[in-house]
């Protein structure tokens, strides 16, 4: 019989303050708590953690012992572990911040039980005397849980591989009776099928969550003037508020964020390459202050849990939908509107093609890699809802969602099937003059029927196709190429990118196969609305009336004196919408304020009296 302090829904209700599992994470959670393994499959936001923290507390209690949290980023587990403090869980880390007595002490409180949770990198786990402790445990049965956080990076075929995770099969090798839980927000089948083999998961139940995340608007627009373009991006829908923008390269990083600065927004660059404790400060920053816009390489993001990003930027085309889909996935974890903004063109499409092709890897890692761009592409120039091809790529069947930006304002549409034949008739003229290649602004110049220097150089007015383009504008024209390479009809070749014929560019000659395109927008404006609060800043993330709005406004306040005396983020201590939820409600004694989503007994007995103190005298000042 399972006793009232050992049932997962009392541990969710009294320790973090919900009144009910969310999806699938009473399924997983039971599973789980009854010793069985599982690879778990849930959007970020979607509530990962709690499938693994709430069985580790039950087990704890149960007397079966510590959960073994393997996580690849320290800024993850200090802020899990932070969050599990303020909510009275008996949880650590053990990583290379910390001294050598400090990790002494932290083996002490492991062998003698006073540990629920312990965060570790594989790194870490993988030492001989790490193992030599967790050996310890196992003959003792103080072993509850192994929970593989972000096990997507188990498998080559992931966006994000590291080398170290494939040491984690020991786990199953070393301690069969110990069960363990696989968690990631982003893999496909193939991925799926990677970690189950390398992780030895071939009997785990896989629970596989709805990968929609409505609150996130998808806009994708063509590279104009990428900078006033995210500019415009930013102050039309954005103002004040937090964001990631990615870029491919440092450098790009560094220029995007002193010029973004320059614009007056409160914006930090972030790259592996900066000092670490450039890059610790600058994470905190982003973390615990309000409006920061982070410009960032993919080096950042990995496990942030901070809930009121409210948008993912791109200025360069990601390797992948895995990818894009774990970056965007940073906005919006609170469940609130958010934006994912991506602008590119036909030199990202040029870019990731040469970047797989001149990688050494493997010729099927190769083909796979250039498949997953492809279905990148066909999202990025599709005329049809964003969403639904989101989706379907996770095999995930979904109807239009009347959010994304080709739901709101559907985008005319052209047959460029003709326009493709000119452009590869051109490459083979150019081949047929002394076999020459050219890039794709010389060969729209000839198309379009310009005389530039290079053109009267090559003689290529000559050309029987010089000018048989000049009905279309630049931009259609790179739309075409974008969409011929994209296609595998047209290559990309040496330093220069030269344009080359590939075998099916002959079907396309010939007629065989029509190209349909987006008509491309001369506009570099944000044509979809907003998704965020405008000029006005930051606003409480439920509509409030007058009076609420000034105790929303103090409860801000109030955590704000919190979360540093605690030296941890303001969202640690609670996040704006369980304070929203309090200046709406307005509870007026600890009862009432047990009955607010995310307020469990720890937080109630060390802040009770004190909102409550905070809401009178927002009242009193309103009065």
């Amino acid at each position: 019989m399972v006793s009232s302090d050992t049932a997962p829904l009392n541990v969710l209700q009294q320790v973090f303050g919900y009144s009910a599992f969310r999806g699938a994470q009473g399924e997983v959670v039971a599973h789980v708590v009854s010793g069985g393994d599982a690879l778990v499959l849930m959007p970020t936001g979607g509530g990962k953690s709690l499938c693994y923290q709430v069985p580790a507390i039950v087990r704890q209690r149960a007397g079966l012992g510590v959960t073994i949290v393997v996580s690849p980023l320290i800024a993850l587990m200090h802020d899990q572990v932070g969050a599990l403090d303020e909510a009275g869980v008996a949880a650590t880390f053990l990583n290379s911040t910390q001294s050598f007595d400090e990790a002494l002490a932290i083996e002490r409180d492991l062998r003698e039980g006073r540990i629920t949770l312990l965060y570790v990198a594989p790194e870490r786990l993988t030492t001989s005397r790490f193992l030599g402790l967790l050996d310890m445990l196992y003959e003792q049965q103080k072993l509850a849980l192994f929970a593989i956080d972000e096990a997507h990076c188990v498998s080559q075929w992931g966006h994000d591989f590291r080398e170290n995770y494939l040491a984690l099969n020991l786990l199953h090798e070393r301690y069969p009776q110990v069960p363990r839980v696989a968690l990631t927000a982003t893999a496909d089948e193939l991925t799926r099928q990677d970690i189950i083999t390398r992780l030895q998961l071939q009997d785990a139940r896989v629970f596989i969550s709805s990968f929609d995340r409505p609150n996130i608007r998808y806009q994708i627009a063509e590279k104009g003037d990428a900078r006033k373009q995210l500019i415009a991006f930013i102050q039309d829908e954005h103002a004040g508020d937090a964001g990631i923008v990615y870029c491919q390269s440092r450098k790009k990083v560094e220029d995007t964020a002193a010029w973004l600065s320059t614009q007056g927004i409160s914006a930090l660059p972030y790259h592996a390459g900066l000092d670490a404790k450039l890059r610790q400060h600058t994470q905190d920053r982003f973390l615990r202050e309000e409006g920061i816009v982070m410009v960032a390489t993919i080096a950042f993001g990995m496990g942030i849990d901070k809930p009121d990003v409210r948008f993912v930027a791109h200025l360069d085309l990601p390797k992948n939908i895995e990818g894009y889909y774990q970056e965007t996935g940073r906005a919006g974890r609170d469940g609130l509107p958010s934006n994912a903004w991506m602008a590119y063109g036909l030199a990202d499409v040029v870019n990731q093609r040469r970047m797989i092709d001149e990688s050494p890897a493997h010729e099927e890692f190769k083909r796979n890699q250039r498949a997953k761009l492809d279905a990148l592409l066909a999202l990025a120039e599709a005329h049809d809802c964003r969403r639904t091809r989101l989706l379907d790529y996770f095999g995930e069947p979904s109807t239009p969602c009347g959010n994304c930006d080709n739901c709101i304002s559907p985008p005319a549409t052209w047959d460029a099937t003709e326009a493709a034949r000119k452009a590869l008739s051109c490459i083979f003229r150019f081949h047929q003059q002394g076999g020459q290649r050219f890039g794709g602004g010389h060969l729209i110049d000839v198309l379009r029927g310009k005389q530039t220097d290079k053109v009267t150089q090559y003689a290529h007015t000559t050309l029987s196709t010089y000018g048989i383009g000049a009905d279309l504008s630049e931009v259609q024209w790179r739309a075409v190429l974008r969409q011929l390479i994209a296609l595998g009809h047209l290559q990309t070749e040496g330093e220069y990118n030269t344009l080359e014929l590939t075998e099916s560019a002959r079907a396309v000659l010939k007629g065989e196969v029509q190209l349909l395109l987006r008509q491309p927008s001369e506009s570099t404006r944000s044509k979809s609305g907003s998704a965020g609060r405008g000029s006005k800043g930051k606003a409480p993330p439920i509509a409030l009336d007058a009076a609420a709005t000034i105790r929303y406004n103090a409860l801000k306040a109030w955590r704000a004196e919190v979360a540093k005396e605690h030296n941890v983020p303001a969202y640690v201590v609670f996040h704006d919408a369980v304070l929203a939820e309090m200046a709406d409600c307005e509870p007026q004694t600890l009862a009432d304020l047990r009955q607010i989503n995310g307020v469990g007994e720890k937080k109630l007995e060390a802040y009770g009296t004190q909102i409550l103190r905070a809401l009178d005298m927002a009242d009193s000042s309103a009065g």
